[in-house]
């Protein structure tokens, strides 16, 4: 989509507020994950998930915290969590 100006600009659909929700999700996934990786002490190695996906993981963890970061090629990217 452009604007008259020439910029583009993105156009996010939330359809059944399914971003949301998914969000909501993702959001305790990572904190119930980033924990158990604080107590064990080990790295967590989640499935592949989109850019989306993955930036909720990011985001919560550095709330908590902790370190992640991204491993692999799309579409097979993954996050790993550390537990310092």
């Amino acid at each position: 989509m452009q604007t008259s100006s020439g910029d583009r600009s993105r156009l996010m659909l939330d359809i059944e507020n399914f971003r949301a929700n998914r969000r909501k999700e993702l959001s305790a996934l990572a904190t119930k994950l980033g924990e158990e990786a604080k107590s064990s002490g080990k790295e967590i190695r989640l499935d592949p998930m989109n850019a989306f996906e993955r930036k909720i993981i990011h985001d919560t963890i550095q709330d908590m915290g902790l370190t992640s970061e991204s491993e692999g090629e799309d579409p097979r990217r993954f996050v790993v969590i550390f537990p310092s």
